[in-house]
This record gives structure tokens, C-alpha cells and sequence, in this order.
């Protein structure tokens, strides 16, 4: 399984911001979409944002629309994921994981294609608690 390498956890408190980044080898190729996870203990991992090979079209799941954001910097190969206002529901490991598309398409991955990639990060931890 390829690597892709997050960074940017750590504890705050409700209200503070945080952003994560993923090295995402290949990314310049602009065929790859990518998007972070994130599992709590004793739950599902869980979708949060997505953004296409194209950069076009993201995803975010409601419960971190508008506090959240999604970008990425082709050159650099990294993908990043802004958040704000955290709440302690956000706790959880978060994760950076991509799918191979098409050269700049617009396309999203659906959960399957996602959780059968080989391409998954080892995950950052986000613990929001006062």
C-alpha cells in the first residue's frame, strides 16, 4: 500500500483551528482525486471532504460545511484541510487517502473506490476538548 503522509494534529480547544496537510505523491499529475477521513473510536470512518483530480469539484460532509476547507497546492504535492470552530465532536483520527481518475477530471470516487485505494495515510490525531 502506497503512503501518502499527514501532519498537522494536536489537541485544541472548542472554538480553535487546526490544519492538516498530506504529501501526496503524484498529485501534480493532476489524475489523482483526494480527500481526508476521519474515524472516532468505536465508530465508522467517515467521509469529510473530497476534492476531484481537476480541482473543479469538492465535496464536504454537512457537518463540517462551513468550517472546513478543502485545497490543495499542486506543485507542492499537498493537500491540506483547513478547520476551524472545532467542536469536540471533531475528535478523531483524521486521514488522507487517494483515487486514481483521469487527467483533470471532475469526477468524485464513490466510498467504494475509496476505501479499496492503495493509497491511504497513516492517519493525524485531532482531539478538541477544554
Amino acid at each position: 500500500q502506497s503512503q501518502l503522509v499527514e501532519s498537522g494534529g494536536g489537541s485544541v480547544q472548542p472554538g480553535g483551528s487546526l490544519r492538516l496537510s498530506c504529501l501526496v505523491p503524484g498529485l501534480s499529475s493532476e489524475t489523482y482525486a483526494t480527500g481526508w477521513f476521519r474515524q472516532a473510536p468505536g465508530e465508522e470512518r467517515q467521509g469529510v471532504s473530497y476534492i476531484s483530480a481537476d480541482g473543479t469539484n469538492i465535496y464536504s460532509v454537512d457537518s463540517v460545511k462551513g468550517r472546513f476547507t478543502l485545497f490543495r497546492d499542486i506543485t507542492l504535492n499537498t493537500v491540506y484541510l483547513q478547520m476551524t470552530s472545532l467542536k469536540p465532536e471533531d475528535t478523531a483520527k483524521y486521514y488522507c487517502a487517494a483515487v486514481r481518475t483521469h487527467f483533470r477530471s471532475s469526477y468524485l470516487p464513490l466510498n467504494d473506490e475509496w476505501a479499496s485505494s492503495d493509497y491511504w495515510g497513516r492517519g493525524t490525531q485531532v482531539t478538541v476538548s477544554s
